[in-house]
C-alpha cells in the first residue's frame, strides 16, 4: 500500500518536475550564451517573475522527488 501511494506521488512529482522545466524561458543559446552574457541569473543576477517562481519549483519538486525515489528503493529492497 504504501509503495503504490509513493509510486503515484513519484509519477505526479515527475510530471510536476518536466511542467516546470519545460515553461522556463531560454537564457540563451545553451552553455555558450553563459559566456557571453546570457548567464547572469544563472552565475548570479536576479531572475525576474515567473521564472524565478519556476526555478525555485524546479528544486524543490527535483528534491522532493529525489527523496521519493531514495524512500522507494529502501522500501522495495
Amino acid at each position: 500500500m504504501l509503495i503504490t501511494a509513493l509510486m503515484i506521488l513519484e509519477a505526479v512529482l515527475a510530471i510536476v518536475l518536466i511542467g516546470a522545466v519545460v515553461m522556463q524561458s531560454g537564457k540563451s543559446g545553451g552553455l555558450s550564451g553563459s559566456f557571453g552574457g546570457g548567464g547572469e541569473t544563472f552565475f548570479g543576477g536576479k531572475a525576474r517573475g515567473l521564472d524565478e517562481f519556476l526555478a525555485r519549483v524546479t528544486i524543490i519538486v527535483g528534491i522532493i522527488f529525489g527523496m521519493v525515489t531514495l524512500a522507494l528503493v529502501k522500501l522495495t529492497n
